[in-house]
């Protein structure tokens, strides 16, 4: 029979610290991760209104988004939110980030003032301000008026038709996290490719095209997968410009939104707000795969 040889006290002791070390990474992820999707699993099974015990109903919970018109319509908004949204706030990233790698004086200052709006763009304070801003006395039909342009009165987030459009520019606003990671992966573009397209004839756009954006394709995959994730998790900005309603006329009920007023508006319907956090789950799931699996056709590594 084979014999094992015991590992040294110093190797034990080690390994027993390293143990000790991650123990509070295994109880978080247990007890703050874990845990409760099994909770939520749980309750999304059952008939829960916060008072009194959880009533099992099976996949009741799940047969009812079927016939939800208005979770079909925060389905909707998200979908316009995230579709029009995520690319423009992309571009604008990556434009400004090209504008800053040539070399501007004071570079510093401009990414501190463009990256600032991506930290504050989800507290209460921005979305206050925003609704104020484009409100029926805010300061954009002030400056619409100084162009001849009588819009005062009309409050763009009161407007069905505008007010989604509101919270797409507010999240464009916020472009400076991806502008910075841009601006990184430029600066790691070697100039011997750009000397060497020039030799070609190559210009400024095509430069652009053929040099910068192949290069750039994995940072523009990071970033769009990250801007769709987040943009489904977009919560803070409709609660406060719709005032949690995602009114006008449900313009603005994006999908987070409509999950916060099942479980904890009029409805306390903690069962079903589960359900509708597993099936964000899921589309996020979905369209994250799908961004993998297209990303082989255009995304490119170097070897």
């Amino acid at each position: 029979m084979a014999m094992f040889k015991r590992a040294p006290i110093a190797v034990r002791r080690e390994e027993r610290a390293a143990h000790i070390f991650m123990l509070p990474w295994f109880l978080g992820v247990i007890f703050i991760t874990l845990g409760p999707m099994i909770i939520s699993i749980f309750l999304s099974l059952t008939k829960y209104r916060l008072i009194g015990d959880p009533k099992f109903v099976g996949l009741d919970n799940y047969a009812k988004m079927l016939t939800d018109t208005r979770l079909l319509q925060s389905l909707k908004v998200t979908f316009i939110y995230v579709i029009v949204g995520v690319p423009l706030a992309l571009m604008l990233a990556l434009a400004i980030a090209v504008l800053l790698n040539k070399g501007v004086s004071g570079l510093s200052f401009y990414r501190s003032v463009y990256y600032l709006p991506s930290l504050f763009a989800g507290s209460v304070a921005i979305g206050v301000l925003w609704r104020q801003v484009f409100g029926a006395e805010g300061i954009i039909n002030t400056v619409f008026g100084w162009f001849g342009i009588d819009t005062m009165g009309h409050s763009w987030v009161g407007d069905p038709n505008s007010a989604l459009w509101t919270l797409i520019l507010l999240h464009v606003w916020t472009f400076g996290s991806s502008m910075i990671i841009f601006l990184a992966g430029l600066r790691q573009i070697p100039q011997e490719l750009y000397e060497a397209s020039s030799l070609d004839g190559c210009g400024k756009w095509k430069q652009f095209l053929h040099v910068t954006v192949p290069m750039l394709t994995p940072i523009i995959f990071f970033n769009l997968v990250m801007g769709i994730i987040n943009s489904f998790q977009n919560f803070a900005q409709a609660f406060v410009v719709s005032g949690g309603s995602g009114g006008p006329v449900d313009s603005t009920l994006v999908y987070a939104l409509y999950l916060y007023q099942q479980a904890f508006g009029s409805a306390r319907n903690m069962g079903y707000a589960a359900a509708l956090g597993w099936l964000l789950v899921l589309i996020v799931g979905l369209l994250t795969l799908l961004n993998f699996a297209l990303s082989k056709k255009w995304v490119h590594y170097e070897d």
